[in-house]
């Protein structure tokens, strides 16, 4: 009992799942007998509904990272909250870490407030939870998801393999041959995207892909630096770095000013995101900007349908990155300062 989600109740009815969700909210917009049958069915199968929260709106989002920690999560949480306030609804707003006991916590949490959606952002939930989520009928939205792209959900993410395309053929413009690249965690879709259109400039550049030229980091600034240490200390060091996110970049700037090498008379640096922070940075970074504003707004704005019951134009959305230039990055010197010594 209570076991069954609403997938399984639209199939049964030959309905659609957003029919099933109208019915499910006490929507009067579904003809009376799809509701019958809708009705005899969540009763024959003892679906537990949530409780009801007064009129056709959410009331409630809950939004939902692995970590708080960076300036990328405040920009997704400013457009989601930009547009809950001007729905009337309410923003919840947690980090589950990947730790288990804290995910089926707020699982609880969740459970007891009655939330109307989530929206989910570069984290992973344990299946159990996810089937919980089905169960109690709460939509689910994700952004930049991790693992696979089927996720039974839909997605809301950025152009990640154009955006590391345009950064490594700016490069390649300059002259820059051998281009060190600081990777993204793999788990994640958008990291793996970034990293393949790094490859493919390369190769479309008739430009070999050293693996060498390729390290793992985080998205954080100690993995950056890390990674660019790493990278000068190779026998041929890169001309130039594309780090895949702002944080890293800034990590790598930092080593390369430890070693005494300045940006970017001797090393070009690039970076993704846009935060706010990098074009005050020194000096003001050249990076892919990916739209986090807007993807929380659009993210918002998919859950909220979802809770009205209303269908989708499409279950996957991706929004245009975009290189912006700034003072980071300059022509190759026709030398190498890194390998220097």
């Amino acid at each position: 009992m209570g076991k069954v989600t609403i997938t399984e109740i639209a199939r049964a009815a030959g309905v659609s799942v957003p029919t099933v969700s109208r019915v499910v909210n006490g929507r009067s917009d579904v003809a009376p007998g799809t509701r019958a049958r809708v009705e005899d069915l969540l009763r024959e199968h003892g679906y537990r509904r949530r409780p009801q929260t007064s009129g056709d709106r959410a009331a409630l989002v809950d939004l939902v990272f692995n970590d708080l920690d960076s300036p990328w999560a405040v920009e997704i949480i400013r457009g989601v909250e930009e547009v809950a306030h001007a729905a009337g609804m309410g923003t919840v707003v947690s980090a589950i870490h990947d730790r288990a006991g804290s995910a089926r916590q707020w699982m609880k949490n969740l459970r007891a407030r009655a939330s109307d959606g989530v929206i989910l952002v570069t984290s992973v939930l344990e299946p159990g939870l996810h089937e919980e989520l089905h169960r109690l009928g709460v939509p689910l939205v994700v952004v930049d998801p991790a693992g696979s792209p089927t996720l039974d959900a839909p997605t809301i993410g950025a152009t990640n393999w154009a955006g590391g395309m345009a950064a490594t053929e700016h490069l390649l413009s300059l002259g820059h041959r051998r281009i060190g690249f600081i990777a993204g965690p793999p788990r994640l879709l958008c990291s793996r995207a970034r990293l393949d259109g790094y490859r493919a400039a390369l190769e479309g550049a008739g430009v070999a892909v050293d693996d060498a030229l390729i390290v793992a980091g985080d998205f954080y600034h100690a993995s950056g630096f890390a990674g660019a240490e790493q990278l000068l200390d190779l026998a041929a060091p890169p001309s130039a770095l594309f780090a895949s996110s702002d944080q890293m970049a800034l990590g790598a700037i930092e080593a390369l000013r430890r070693r005494g090498l300045r940006v970017p008379e001797d090393l070009s640096v690039v970076g993704f995101d846009d935060l706010p922070e990098v074009r005050w940075s020194a000096p003001p970074l050249t990076t892919v900007r990916q739209p986090l504003t807007e993807m929380g707004k659009v993210a918002a704005r998919t859950v909220l349908r979802l809770a009205r019951g209303e269908e989708l134009d499409s279950p996957r959305v991706e929004l245009a990155t975009e290189l912006v230039l700034r003072a980071s990055t300059a022509p190759y010197p026709g030398r190498n300062p890194a390998a220097s010594g």
